[in-house]
């Protein structure tokens, strides 16, 4: 094949490169911001299947939260946040398990 030099200097496809329509679009722009209220969709179980087979039947291993990564971003001011939510929510399953453990422990 040709390389991408050589295509864009053909006078038949030369307009592509100086179309805006045909520009790749900015990484900030791509995903959707989204604010602190929506930002338990990222880590909810609720929101979290499991693939094994794509739309035409191949085998995949991935999950929809790795499709919820790839199209929404939590917004600026939330993205600070959700860094100590997550801290904030594995201290709290720490305390359960050992509250759990020692539960179980007394009875």
């Amino acid at each position: 094949m040709s390389s991408q030099e050589e295509i864009l200097s053909d006078g038949r496809f030369s307009c592509v490169a100086r179309d805006p329509r045909f520009w790749e679009m900015p990484e900030k722009e791509r995903k959707v911001k989204i604010d602190k209220r929506f930002r338990a969709m990222f880590h909810d179980k609720k929101f979290k299947l499991r693939y094994t087979v794509d739309k035409r039947g191949r085998p995949v291993n991935y999950t929809s939260t790795e499709n919820l990564r790839k199209f929404y971003a939590l917004s600026e001011s939330d993205s600070d946040l959700s860094a100590s939510d997550s801290k904030e929510l594995r201290v709290k399953k720490k305390k359960k398990k050992k509250a759990k453990g020692k539960g179980e422990a007394d009875s």
